[in-house]
């Protein structure tokens, strides 16, 4: 039953995806549904899970951000040769950390839910971003019809 709610709540959250905060909420509150459910959690595994997923979560996401401000500037085409072997540097310095970091939560929440509970986590996490990309590449598609139909009306208007 709960699986059942989840799913278009997912998808009810995402409906409104846009850089906003009140969407990031809504996805963020999504996944904890998604998650929550998927892993089983009992009251007791919840009330110690989340604060170290969340902190896992925002270690991760530092580490990821100053790559992806470097990345965003990055122009391989026009790099010279080290500065192109600096970016794979850094990408793979990136990894390690990310490879790390987990090493190092996956032990923390280990002392918390099972390793079951663990690998549900990793499949739940890979499940919501791919059910998130799905919602956004839908909606892109709607947008992208209805600006087409927009367009033939004002053509026909014409």
């Amino acid at each position: 039953m709960k699986k059942i709610l989840i799913i278009p709540l997912l998808f009810f959250m995402a409906s409104g995806f846009a850089q906003s905060p009140e969407a990031m909420k809504k996805i963020e509150a999504a996944k904890i549904a998604l998650i929550t459910e998927r892993l089983n959690l009992s009251p007791e595994q919840a009330e110690k899970f989340w604060p170290v997923y969340r902190e896992f979560s925002n270690r991760n996401r530092e580490i990821r951000k100053e790559f992806d401000q470097a990345r965003r500037t990055f122009d391989p085409n026009s790099a010279t040769e080290e500065e192109n072997k600096r970016m794979l540097e850094m990408a793979n310095t990136v990894k390690q950390q990310q490879l790390n970091l987990e090493q190092e939560y996956s032990q923390r929440i280990l002392k918390v839910i099972t390793s079951r509970q663990l690998n549900n986590l990793r499949r739940a996490e890979n499940d919501f971003k791919e059910m998130l990309l799905r919602r956004i590449k839908s909606q892109q598609m709607r947008k992208q019809q209805l600006q087409r139909n927009n367009d033939r009306l004002n053509n026909r208007r014409n």
